[in-house]
């Protein structure tokens, strides 16, 4: 399309130009250059139309001599591209396999033991799982031999169930439940009073709980507050800000032996913290 409008502007400027000269230098008229220009406009449009119709076919010609070697080596080319490619997926996929297997999984199996572990000593041995033993198993001699061939499935199943020490006992009458130990805090003394520290409690949720006591009070008392707010001291502990190690504490600990002098500040912390 871009030849054959480059053929139609150079033929029409060159023909007009040819027409201008001869017109000129010449002794036909009006009527003779119009059918002159004519002629020419027609030469002109039936030479277009051969080169319009001949310049595909010369191209496509041309272009089928192209080697099929090139072909070739592109069909090589995108062969060899696509084995690479199928062996970067296979690497990839190899090393992802490989971290699950290495890091990921001991990480998780780890986080759920501890978490496990976590578990069972805050609830006791009582929860801990088991290996559990298979149906029949443990049975004596003396009962699989006891067969009643009138007896159904479900009775001999029954007679020859084993059942735990604690369901086949006959337990004596108890007395009534001993009365729970309820700890009362002692009451807080007045901030003017003498030997008076004041004790703030940062807690993991981010609150911070103050109040008084006197140096010759017990620092057990601690752990009762401690308790009363919501940790318990089985899980929690309590630390000292600088240097941070834990305050030691007991019924025959006072405060003033604990290190608490002045107004302190502890930290509740977890004894055994979770690494997730």
């Amino acid at each position: 399309m871009y030849l054959s409008e480059s053929f139609w502007l150079v033929g029409a400027v060159s023909l007009s130009l040819f027409c201008c000269v001869s017109w000129k230098h010449s002794i036909i008229g009006v009527r003779g250059t119009l059918i002159l220009v004519g002629r020419c406009f027609l030469l002109l449009g039936l030479s277009c139309l051969v080169v319009s119709y001949l310049y595909p076919r010369l191209r496509s010609a041309i272009s089928s001599e192209t080697p099929l070697s090139q072909y070739h080596e592109d069909d090589e080319a995108k062969r060899r591209q696509k084995l690479v490619r199928e062996e970067q997926q296979n690497n990839l996929r190899d090393k992802a396999h490989s971290y699950q297997e290495t890091v990921m999984r001991p990480r998780m199996e780890s986080s759920s033991r501890k978490r496990e572990d976590r578990f069972y000593r805050m609830t006791g041995e009582t929860w801990k799982r088991t290996e559990g033993e298979r149906l029949g198993e443990g049975e004596s001699p003396e009962l699989s031999a006891q067969v009643d061939m009138n007896a159904t499935p479900n009775e001999e199943a029954v007679k020859k169930r084993k059942l735990p020490e604690s369901a086949t006992t006959v337990h004596s009458k108890r007395g009534p439940p001993p009365e729970k130990k309820v700890v009362v805090l002692p009451e807080e003394p007045a901030d003017d009073a003498e030997e008076v520290v004041r004790v703030a409690l940062r807690c993991p949720s981010g609150r911070t709980v103050h109040r008084r006591f006197l140096k010759s009070h017990s620092s057990s008392i601690l752990l009762v507050w401690l308790q009363k707010i919501g940790y318990h001291p089985t899980i929690y502990t309590l630390c000292t800000c600088y240097p941070r190690q834990p305050l030691i504490t007991g019924k025959n600990v006072s405060m003033e032996d604990a290190g608490i002098l002045t107004h302190t500040v502890l930290n509740v912390e977890e004894k055994y913290p979770s690494t997730t």
